[in-house]
């Protein structure tokens, strides 16, 4: 048997489990990519609740924490999404395990108190 022949039979194997490999792989590294998780917050009721929603998250139980507003354990559903209507004004993390969302949006301020800014605002560029 010459060379030639003797090194096509060793790399065939090598070459063929390459590009078996290389598109399983590269699946598996997106696949294992978990989306994003996301929180955010709408803008701020006449009653000065909110309301808060978020998706990306592991079915399951959630904390929800904030530095000002009470928080507690509520469950994900299966789509990965969660809605909580008329909560209060207040900055949120949801956390599951080890991974902590902040919760976009947060102004800080009431409808009133928007409505006084704009007055204040207003006064001033007429004067």
């Amino acid at each position: 048997m010459s060379n030639r022949r003797i090194r096509l039979l060793l790399l065939t194997p090598v070459v063929t489990g390459s590009l078996v490999v290389l598109p399983a792989a590269f699946a598996w590294s997106q696949a294992s990519a978990a989306p994003a998780a996301t929180c955010s917050i709408s803008g701020v009721f006449p009653n000065g609740k909110v309301h808060l929603s978020g998706g990306g998250f592991t079915p399951g139980q959630a904390l929800l924490s904030s530095p000002t507003a009470a928080g507690g354990s509520f469950t994900i559903a299966a789509n990965g999404g969660f809605n909580m209507l008329n909560v209060e004004n207040a900055q949120y993390t949801v956390s599951q395990g080890n991974q902590r969302t902040e919760c976009s949006g947060f102004k800080g301020t009431t409808p009133q108190q928007d409505d006084e800014d704009n007055n204040q605002n207003n006064n001033r560029n007429m004067n």
